[in-house]
């Protein structure tokens, strides 16, 4: 069992290529964060309020605040999400600016509009998938299951935005699993047999990120991962009929 998952010298010197050109990128994510930071803070009393306004709460659910602090450190979360996801879209665009020069595309800033098109659409399906099918089930079911066992169904503030934004966000990023997949294929920051043979850890890996952002059952687990595993697996399928070294390395 561990060797089966043991790190071999190769992988362990792509995982230390990707740290090394993250750190080389570090002084853009970090101001994109805290762009984010600044301007996520004005604007999350709007979203606070819109959220409470829709009709995402269950019956007989309140949502309460314990002490004032708690809206103020909620401002700072919701502004820190929007600048997670504009690091990871200036990351994206990275990778489509390598994968064009990789490529020798006469045009790599076609590849960085086209990717850029591609992360929104992307994006917008997660946020869909979030909005009308898995965050609705998710707190029906949380409330039904405390109702049945004759508990009363109070909602924290900070944890009832924290729980919806925070499945809004791990669908839009894991929705972009294709995307970043494909880019890393094209780019040559890893091969095709590499990522096939690490395909259960990939998988292993999504699960564990799914369990951080659902709640502690096999449900909201599944919800959660299984897209965005079915997503990766379809970007290998693409892989394999668009790129003609793909047969040899399948």
């Amino acid at each position: 069992m561990d060797e089966e998952f043991a790190i071999n010298p190769e992988v362990r010197d792509l995982f230390k290529q990707i740290s090394t050109h993250i750190r080389s990128r570090m002084k853009l994510i970090v101001t994109l964060f805290i762009l984010g930071i600044v301007i996520g803070i004005p604007i999350s009393h709007r979203v606070v309020d819109w959220l409470l306004s829709i009709d995402l709460v269950p019956e007989d659910t309140r949502i309460i605040i314990l002490t004032p602090v708690e809206f103020i450190m909620l401002q700072v979360r919701i502004g820190a999400w929007l600048g997670a996801g504009l690091a990871v879209l200036a990351l994206i665009v990275d990778g489509a600016w390598k994968s064009g020069l990789a490529q020798k595309s006469p045009k790599p800033a076609m590849s960085v509009i086209f990717s850029v098109l591609v992360a929104i659409i992307l994006a917008a399906l997660g946020v869909l998938y979030s909005w009308n099918l898995l965050t609705p089930m998710l707190l029906d079911y949380l409330a039904s299951d405390a109702q049945s066992a004759g508990l009363a169904t109070d909602w924290r503030l900070s944890s009832f935005i924290g729980f919806i934004v925070s499945l809004c966000l791990a669908c839009v990023i894991g929705f972009q699993a294709p995307l970043i997949t494909t880019l890393a294929l094209k780019s040559g920051a890893v091969d095709r047999i590499t990522m096939l043979a690490y395909r259960r850890h990939i998988w292993f890996i999504t699960f564990v990120l799914g369990a951080a952002f659902s709640p502690p059952d096999p449900l909201s687990l599944f919800l959660v991962s299984l897209p965005i595993i079915l997503l990766f697996e379809i970007a290998l399928l693409w892989n394999k009929f668009t790129d003609e070294n793909a047969y040899a390395n399948a």
